[in-house]
């Protein structure tokens, strides 16, 4: 073996190891400070609903304005598998899962029939 050979190898290493510390150094960091946040208080409340409003204006935003593929999609398909995930949600006492299962479901079933013709 040589050396630019077994320098590459040792590079690599030492780059992976790098990484590999920058990716612990924030999760130690993170599982410290989580171990010290009050799930109840006002600050974590906070940040749950600004999570949930990006989500939901994520969500709206692929369905309302999409881009590539799924714009070539008609809106009451993309609407009609958001009502049918949200319904199997809610009947399932607010599981994610089941919900996210039908609404996929829903919305390939749909696209399926309309590449058939039959909508």
């Amino acid at each position: 073996m040589d050396s630019a050979t077994l320098w590459g190898t040792w590079e690599l290493w030492g780059v992976l190891g790098l990484v590999s510390l920058a990716t612990y150094v924030w999760r130690f960091a993170g599982a410290t400070i989580a171990a010290h946040i009050d799930p109840d208080g006002a600050m974590f409340q906070w940040f749950s609903c600004l999570a949930y409003g990006m989500l939901a204006g994520l969500i709206s935003r692929i369905i309302l304005l999409p881009v590539g593929i799924l714009d070539e999609t008609p809106l009451i398909d993309r609407l009609a598998a958001l009502a049918a995930g949200f319904l199997i949600f809610a009947a399932f006492k607010r599981q994610i899962l089941p919900g996210m299962i039908s609404a996929v479901g829903v919305f390939g079933v749909l696209a399926a029939l309309r590449d058939f013709g039959v909508l």
